[in-house]
């Protein structure tokens, strides 16, 4: 079953400048994303209680956004974190877009949340 395209808006209390650090570093991947993380020549290897996945930068916009690609996937498949401003308040927007079968949206989408709130918890928020 092919996997679709999903995405989910968190409004955020940081400037772009920072939360970038956190997204795009191994130092700040680490704080609430994976047990560990390395980088070597634009590939992150994940670790989580003993495995290790890795991902290669496809792209990436400093304070902007960076997309990730597991390395394992199919080559259309990425996971991006995008980081934008409402015009009206100037409200920082994290944007966590990623794949999924359509029947586990929703608990991919919880998994993002709970990674999300650790990593508003690191920011203080």
């Amino acid at each position: 079953m092919a996997k679709q395209l999903f995405s989910i808006e968190f409004p955020v209390r940081c400037s772009p400048s920072i939360l970038y650090e956190f997204l795009s570093t191994p130092a700040g991947l680490q704080e609430w994303f994976a047990d560990k993380v390395d980088e070597r020549d634009t590939v992150f290897s994940f670790s989580w209680n003993g495995s290790t996945e890795k991902a290669a930068v496809l792209e990436a916009s400093e304070n902007k956004f960076i997309r990730f690609h597991w390395i394992n996937s199919p080559k259309e498949e990425y996971f991006e974190f995008a980081i934008e401003k409402t015009e009206v308040s100037s409200q920082t927007i994290l944007v966590v877009k990623d794949f999924a079968e359509k029947k586990e949206i929703a608990d991919q989408t919880r998994l993002w949340e709970f990674q999300v709130n650790d990593l508003f918890h690191r920011l203080g928020n």
